[in-house]
């Protein structure tokens, strides 16, 4: 380690809906890092009962809770009181809640404090889906452990498409605000399953944007974003072998493998250290690519 921290952030979300106890527990045998129970869109509205029911038996049942997300509905709504009454309820309590249709960065401190009243401490994204939200991203981004852009209800409200260049500035605005606050910013699902390219794009453009992980609702889509998301162990190699290099030039200018590297690239490869190790150790565990990656 470089003795920076850094916030552990899933590089990979699957959403399933809370419809069915057995298709909720079969998600998690796919490789995500943090596996969502959605009680929000996915869900009609005369099944939304059914579907606490369903979150708090999968709750009990979960191995590694830890890992899990609950997207509960949009507070303000009496669908939302009962979705953290069942939680505040249940004995096992999800690392991550995700919130729905936020306006302002109160509604985060509310729900903080609402589920810290009942011995609750979850991580809370925020997902990134109405114009006000995107003007308020700052106190959002600062309020919340980090975002996740929803371009479907964003790009209708907006009347647009969603494709890239539509969301481009929302995107960017997350990647900055989320940059300050050293929150998790993660990309929307792609909803073209049967193009793959479009992932692949999709994937590589959100990376050059500064996006740490990609939400997925199938998850035939996982190996794609883990491969392309998840921390690289060579990449890691190279970012100690930087931050060793420019500590060797006393902080000033080395030359590392014929490239010139200096203060900036040492910055940049120690946060890429410090996220990487904070992933290893959170989404994991002790073996495989996560040890690899420590080396």
């Amino acid at each position: 380690m470089t003795g920076t921290t850094a916030r552990a952030i899933p590089r990979s979300i699957l959403y399933t809906p809370a419809l069915d106890l057995d298709r909720v527990v079969k998600a998690w045998s796919y490789d995500a890092d943090v596996h969502l129970i959605d009680l929000e869109d996915s869900v009609p509205p005369a099944e939304k009962a059914a579907a606490r029911t369903v979150c708090a038996a999968a709750l009990e049942r979960a191995g590694e809770p830890g890992r899990l997300a609950v997207r509960v509905n949009p507070l303000g709504t009496l669908d939302a009181v009962h979705d953290l009454a069942m939680l505040a309820a249940s004995p096992v309590r999800p690392g991550f809640i995700v919130m729905t249709m936020v306006d302002s960065a109160v509604e985060v401190t509310l729900l903080r404090a609402t589920l810290a009243s009942a011995g609750a401490h979850p991580q809370i994204y925020v997902t990134l889906e109405t114009p006000a939200a995107v003007a308020a991203i700052d106190a959002i981004a600062a309020a919340a452990d980090g975002l996740v852009l929803g371009s479907a209800d964003l790009a209708a409200t907006l009347g647009v498409e969603i494709t890239w260049a539509g969301l481009l500035a929302a995107r960017q605005a997350m990647a900055l605000a989320c940059a300050r606050y050293g929150s998790g910013c993660i990309d929307t699902a792609n909803f073209r399953l049967a193009e793959p390219e479009v992932l692949a794009e999709e994937l590589q453009r959100a990376r050059e944007l500064g996006f740490h992980g990609k939400a997925a609702v199938h998850p035939s889509e996982l190996d794609a974003i883990n491969r392309a998301l998840r921390p690289d162990p060579d990449g890691l190699r190279l970012a100690r072998r930087v931050t060793e290099a420019v500590r060797a030039a006393k902080g000033g200018i080395a030359v590392l493998d014929g490239n010139m590297v200096g203060p900036p690239f040492a910055r940049l490869a120690r946060t890429t250290v410090a996220r990487g190790d904070a992933w290893t150790e959170r989404f994991a565990g002790t073996g495989g690519s996560g040890e690899e990656a420590r080396r």
